[in-house]
């Protein structure tokens, strides 16, 4: 019984550790399986994330790369004009506006764009609305900053200035494009980014400063599409009107035609009339011919040949 129990012992830990084995075997080769596809699913996601902050440095060289386009005084005018020439594009037609417009007469300063009105004026010229664009990047960059900083006091300081360079820059427009009846009474400074439109915008009274003073009113890209969309809908009125007076100065001659139409028709019918009378007159002798004629025998055919030569039909 000893040597039974001795070997059956030797055998179940033989297959113990057999079974151990074993189990240490699958359990490392999933382990290693799993830390493999771990390992591989992170590697992926740093390599996304380092191609996240690659694109994100492109992106933010190219931000700075704007900015430092934008610096140049002249490209930030060309920019703003860009934007103004797209807006104008997309709702009037090329006859409804022009380029560089001198709308003083004998005067060589040129706005922007200047939108044809038509003229009240016996010579046909049209009446200009001039729209200019601006773009005080650094006032307003220097507001943002402020702002970002949280310093309201530098803040309020860089307002004041910004309000200051529009009131300078409306100033310009007045004087060199505004020469009513040649030009309309107001003209407009065109803002070509929404922020900086309304950061002017929350400056108190100054909108009403500049239309009552300089007679400049400011537009955003936003709002100076409606302004275009509503002087587009005057255009198709102003169409509408004098086509509409065409038609009726063509009914009027039409009208006058048809009455001498009339007239025609009433000689017409008095001539037709004459020949119907006519022709009863010849109807009526030619009744009384047949009443005289009833006693009168017929000639035969041939009798009648040569007595009438060509009688025949």
């Amino acid at each position: 019984m000893e040597t039974q129990l001795s070997q059956l012992q030797q055998s179940n830990a033989a297959k113990l550790d057999e079974m151990r084995q074993t189990v240490d075997e699958k359990l490392q080769a999933t382990l290693q399986a799993r830390l493999g596809e771990s390992f591989k699913q992170v590697a992926e996601r740093l390599e996304q994330v380092h191609k996240g902050l690659g694109e994100m440095n492109t992106l933010a060289q190219g931000v700075g790369d704007l900015k430092h386009l934008l610096t140049n005084v002249k490209t930030r005018g060309m920019f703003g004009e860009a934007q103004l020439a797209s807006l104008l594009e997309q709702v009037l037609t090329p006859e409804q506006y022009a380029v560089q417009v001198a709308t003083r007469p004998g005067d060589k300063n040129r706005v922007d764009f200047a939108i044809r009105l038509p003229g009240r004026s016996d010579s046909g010229l049209p009446v200009w609305l001039p729209i200019d664009a601006k773009f005080p990047n650094e006032d307003y960059e220097r507001l943002l900053e402020a702002q970002g900083r949280a310093d309201p006091v530098q803040a309020e300081l860089c307002a004041k200035a910004l309000e200051t360079r529009i009131k300078l820059e409306a100033k310009s427009i007045a004087e060199k494009y505004l020469e009513p009846p040649h030009t309309t009474d107001f003209a407009v400074m065109f803002l070509p980014t929404e922020g900086l439109y309304a950061e002017v915008l929350r400056r108190p009274g100054l909108m009403e400063t500049l239309q009552r003073d300089h007679r400049v009113t400011l537009a955003g890209p936003t709002n100076l599409m409606a302004m275009l969309n509503a002087l587009q809908m005057g255009f198709r009125t102003l169409a509408l009107e004098k086509r509409s007076s065409e038609v009726w100065q063509v009914l009027g001659a039409v009208k006058t035609e048809f009455g001498k139409f009339g007239d025609v028709l009433d000689k017409v019918r008095n001539q037709t009339q004459t020949v119907l009378n006519t022709l009863d007159q010849a109807q009526t002798r030619s009744n009384v011919m047949n009443r005289a004629l009833r006693q009168v025998d017929a000639l035969p055919e041939s009798e009648t040949q040569a007595l009438l030569p060509g009688s025949e039909h």
